[in-house]
């Protein structure tokens, strides 16, 4: 791309050093070389957008004979089932147009769906999904008891003696 070599980068290093000073070239170089980092990534998110239009069109390009395809298939068919209904009419000795299509498609609207019913619950009773039989068998706690309470359930008792 750029006919940049070793001994022109050298020459163009040296010139900076002299001209900018070798206090603020560092500060400079870190400068430079963010802008440059910007500008790379600015032209990578500019080719990678160029990159998704391109593939988009291509995938509209697709979608487009395959809805055209579609067609061709859909109407194939129907002239067919047209043309196969038409003689097995003709066989049968019946009359039919040819403007009207001799088929009638099936209407899934026809059938009504079947009413929700909501399930029988008593609210007033709490379900939970391990059963009590087997809390008590492995000495789960069943019931919310505050530290406080807690402490003073498994304190121990008082002795009277005094020492």
């Amino acid at each position: 791309m750029f006919d940049i070599g070793i001994a022109k980068i050298m020459l163009v290093a040296g010139i900076a050093l002299v001209v900018i000073g070798p206090e603020r070239l560092p500060r400079v170089a870190r400068m430079a070389g963010t802008l440059i980092g910007r500008a790379q990534r600015y032209v990578a998110d500019v080719k990678s957008e160029v990159n998704r239009s391109i593939e988009l069109e291509e995938l509209s390009k697709v979608r487009e004979q395959f809805e055209t395809a579609a067609r061709d298939v859909s109407q194939s068919v129907s002239s067919g089932l047209n043309d196969a209904t038409r003689d097995v009419n003709a066989a049968l000795g019946q009359h039919v147009d040819s403007d009207t299509p001799t088929y009638e498609p099936y209407n899934w609207d026809s059938t009504p769906a079947p009413a929700y019913k909501p399930p029988k619950k008593n609210w007033r009773i709490k379900r939970s999904a391990v059963p009590q039989w087997y809390k008590k068998s492995e000495n789960v706690r069943r019931h919310v008891q505050s530290g406080a309470a807690r402490v003073a359930r498994f304190r121990p008792a008082r002795s009277t003696r005094s020492l």
